[in-house]
């Protein structure tokens, strides 16, 4: 199994050229399913873990949310990005102390957000949101100066769709230390493109959380660095299951069994780590 250092060296690798897809799993099976699948790295997904657990995104507590990232460090041989939310503080200081704590996992990339959850003032003053991204990156350097900082602006998700704001976050955290640059809601080739050209030559993510007409190869043409899928696997399963459940209530059916995996591919699979 490889070390943390050289799942740390190999992230900031695939960061420096070209375009890859990081999927998000929610848990150690489908963690390891998508590295068998041959993925290079991977990254958690707060609200994928927290449906899991019968929880809302965002309210599974700080140190239930490490343990998660420990056991998925733990069974894979892959890099690990942390969505690790607002870095569960408002001030610097907390972001800081929890982000060592995050690093501490092992994990090789934390990414914070500037959304505070709070309907009344839905995004950190600009300030202090580049602050907590300084605070961050001082913790790692300190702490763990291989992991990969990744600042989230996150105006399009609180409903504040505004380009120009969300480019002026992205550069004030790029000059903040975060080595990666990411917008959450960006949707069209214009949007994307724009923020990319903004950050150069800092990597840019995409989140594609639904079909809205764009393949890896569209997304590496406009100069996209990585491509996250945030809960959308997690919530694909979640629909299948949904529509199975459904199914035998409503109509007595059993016939969305039949789309179920088999056990035996399962069981071949998590006999030996892959």
């Amino acid at each position: 199994m490889p070390t943390v250092a050289a799942k740390r060296a190999a992230f900031r690798r695939l960061h420096e050229k070209g375009c890859f897809v990081l999927p998000n799993p929610w848990d150690v099976g489908t963690a390891r399913y998508l590295q068998h699948l041959g993925f290079a790295a991977l990254a958690s997904t707060s609200a994928g873990f927290a449906f899991a657990r019968g929880h809302a995104d965002n309210a599974v507590p700080r140190d239930v949310v490490l343990a998660h990232l420990a056991e998925l460090v733990a069974a894979t041989d892959v890099p690990i990005n942390a969505d690790f939310e607002g870095g569960f503080a408002d001030d610097p200081a907390g972001v800081a102390a929890n982000v060592r704590l995050a690093a501490a996992t092992g994990v090789a990339g934390i990414s914070i957000e500037d959304s505070t959850g709070r309907a009344d003032s839905p995004l950190y003053p600009l300030d202090l949101a580049t602050e907590r991204v300084r605070a961050a990156r001082r913790a790692l350097d300190a702490a763990a100066p291989d992991v990969m900082l990744v600042a989230r602006a996150e105006c399009y998700f609180v409903g504040r769709p505004d380009l120009d704001e969300t480019v002026m976050r992205l550069r004030a955290y790029a000059g903040a230390g975060a080595d990666c640059l990411y917008a959450p809601g960006l949707a069209t080739r214009e949007e994307i493109a724009t923020v990319v050209a903004a950050v150069a030559p800092k990597p840019v993510n995409v989140v594609m959380l639904r079909p809205i007409g764009f393949t890896v190869a569209d997304l590496a043409a406009l100069g996209v660095r990585r491509i996250s899928l945030g809960s959308a696997l997690a919530r694909a399963a979640w629909g299948e299951f949904d529509r199975s459940a459904r199914e035998i209530l409503d109509h007595g059916s059993f016939d969305g069994l039949g789309r179920a995996m088999s056990s035996a591919t399962l069981n071949a699979l998590f006999r030996t780590r892959t």
